[in-house]
Formats: structure tokens, C-alpha cells, sequence
């Protein structure tokens, strides 16, 4: 019994930390998505903006 409410411990207290940098981590790789298309093709970042803008 006590073994197995053990590991429901751990995962509360991961869970903010998830939530501080998963943002970041989307963030950073939209920034870096959208470096790429405007090196790449204006038209590109108008997609991508839209695709990002329908996530929030």
C-alpha cells in the first residue's frame, strides 16, 4: 500500500516546473520557426503565425 502511493507523490510536484518551461520551450521554437521563414518565405510566416495563433 505505502509502495504504491510512493510514486503518486512524485509527479505533483513536477508538474509546475513542466508548466514554467513548456511555454518557453513552444515559444522558443516558434521564434526560431519563424527566423526560418522569414530566411526562408515571407508567405510561410503568415501560415506559421496562424497556426501558432490557433494554439492560444
Amino acid at each position: 500500500m505505502h509502495v504504491a502511493s510512493a510514486p503518486l507523490a512524485v509527479p505533483p510536484p513536477r508538474r509546475p516546473g513542466w508548466r514554467r518551461w513548456l511555454p518557453w520551450t513552444i515559444a522558443a521554437a516558434a521564434a526560431l520557426s519563424a527566423a526560418f521563414a522569414l530566411y526562408a518565405e515571407p508567405g510561410f510566416v503568415v501560415m506559421m503565425a496562424d497556426q501558432v495563433w490557433s494554439c492560444f
